[in-house]
């Protein structure tokens, strides 16, 4: 037994100064088995992961045996949650180092759920099965979409029984990031010396923002317009798919502009500005479209942070920042309607664009219209032999009427066949998304929580989780076979509740 090789580690987090991280020890774990695991992220890695049934394979991923090189830690954060600062770090999570691929880039291999760190305050730093393999389903779902996102290369179980309301099967993820440097990060560092605070933004320029070559001040202005612009269209991404991250603290927003922490998030069925999946999110501060102003916000405490590195004298740096921080909402809002131009077949720009789509989302609500599929519908009205999607009741509305005949208006000024604006569409809008009840009929059946779920066998619990990801990996090419899997949920009087997992 080898487990997994082709390891190729480095560790330059760890040579920052030592008040950002604290060397970690994963837990001891009794009979770690491998649930799952992503060979195609492993060969992107470089990695040979063998056999999942190899209990050499299972050991590392629970972090009973470190691979060569790796220097284990857990980093420290703070965090505004729900407004609020708080001292933080990784307590659950062990960065057991930096994998450098075979194309050059460099990813952080984490795991999440593996024990204690000094970080953990009071909780026990493990994690359950189900909550594991949510994010290892959402966060694949992501990639797939082409959203920039954290990955998750394995689950395994512990053989341990981790207590939350009920007892849980205990589980590791092994979570695959271009780093984890957050806006708690710098949150953090900026309350040390100010030294720390320039190592901190000075390695993450080097990781993430190779491009800026300026010196001084002008420096690190230009990494926070870089770090701007990358979360604009972060946001507009998951705006453009009816994701809800749910729980968008500061410590949530990685540097990198990549999506990171999938606890309570979820996708939208019915469109409502107003979704909220979060149990504990009582107030909407995490709706979905509050995203975009959330994401300002928490780049605000960014901008704080850097502001002794933007200038020396106060007030100046407060312009500074202040100046980049107010290109966001136009900088949000041209991604955004980029995406929303593109989800309508359109290619040209038009004054009127924003209203037009405007029109269509206040109908949409109304209507209670699916996000998802109305966009695949409108794109299958394109095509003459698909009129039975326009005879749905909602469809034949005259609210519905009069913008469709307006839309087809401004697709017919761009001189194309609609054929070409449906071709269009089908590649900007997703016939596959994480359906919640989906999601949750296969970590049902994966967790014994029921005996099977849709495309499960009750001998393999795991292999309704198999199809939905299966799915998810191409969900712009609709499969007629798994039809059901773009079905919304049936009509229910209760709303769908996520939990963060902790």
């Amino acid at each position: 037994m080898s487990g997994p090789t082709g390891w190729n580690f480095d560790n330059s987090f760890a040579r920052l100064p030592a008040v950002l991280f604290a060397p970690a020890e994963p837990a001891r774990f009794r009979a770690p088995r491998v649930s799952i695991l992503n060979y195609r992220l492993a060969d992107e890695l470089g990695l040979s992961c063998g056999d999942p049934a190899d209990a050499a394979t299972a050991a590392v991923f629970a972090g009973q045996v470190l691979p060569a090189g790796a220097e284990p830690i857990a980093q420290a954060y703070a965090g505004h949650q729900y407004g609020h600062l708080t001292m933080l770090g990784d307590g659950r999570a062990i960065l057991l180092g930096e994998q450098i691929a075979p194309s050059g880039k460099r990813f952080d291999i984490q795991l999440k759920g593996a024990g204690r760190t000094m970080f953990s305050r009071n909780g026990d730093g493990l994690a359950g099965l189900g909550p594991m393999l949510r994010e290892y389903i959402i966060s694949e779902a992501m990639h797939a979409l082409g959203i920039p996102t954290t990955r998750s290369l394995a689950v395994v179980t512990t053989g341990e029984t981790v207590y939350r309301n009920t007892p849980l099967t205990g589980a590791v993820l092994t979570r695959v990031a271009a780093s984890h440097i957050r806006v708690g990060t710098f949150e953090y560092a900026a309350r040390r010396d100010p030294e720390v605070l320039r190592a901190l933004a000075d390695h993450t320029i080097a990781r993430h923002y190779p491009e800026i070559s300026a010196d001084g001040s002008e420096r690190y202005r230009r990494f926070l317009v870089a770090v701007i612009d990358r979360q604009a269209a972060l946001i507009a991404r998951w705006q453009h798919v009816g994701f809800v991250h749910g729980v968008m603290n500061t410590d949530n927003m990685a540097i990198s502009g990549e999506t990171i922490d999938y606890g309570p998030c979820a996708f939208m069925d019915a469109y409502d500005p107003a979704t909220v999946f979060s149990s504990i999110d009582a107030h909407g501060r995490y709706a979905y479209g509050n995203q975009p102003a959330i994401a300002q916000w928490n780049l605000a405490r960014f901008a704080e942070t850097l502001l002794p590195l933007l200038d020396p004298d106060a007030d100046t740096a407060i312009g500074l920042a202040t100046a980049a921080l107010q290109q966001f909402p136009a900088t949000f809002e041209r991604a955004w309607l980029a995406g929303m131009r593109a989800k309508l077949g359109l290619e040209t720009e038009e004054p009127g664009d924003a209203e037009l789509v405007a029109a269509l989302l206040d109908w949409m609500h109304a209507a209670r219209a699916d996000w998802t599929n109305t966009f695949r519908d409108l794109g299958a009205m394109l095509d003459p032999s698909n009129a039975e999607r326009a005879a749905a009741d909602r469809y034949r509305q005259p609210a519905f009427a009069a913008w469709h005949a307006r839309w087809l208006e401004r697709l017919g000024r761009e001189g194309r066949p609609l054929s070409s604006a449906a071709a269009r569409m089908a590649t900007a809008n997703p016939w596959a998304i994480p359906r919640n009840h989906r999601m949750e009929e296969a970590l049902a059946a994966a967790t014994g929580e029921a005996s099977f779920g849709l495309g499960a066998a009750k001998t393999d619990p795991l292999a309704a989780v198999h199809r939905l990801l299966a799915v998810l990996a191409s969900p712009f090419k609709p499969d007629a076979a798994a039809a059901a899997y773009a079905e919304p949920p049936p009509p229910t009087t209760s709303c769908y509740r996520t939990f963060c997992g902790t």
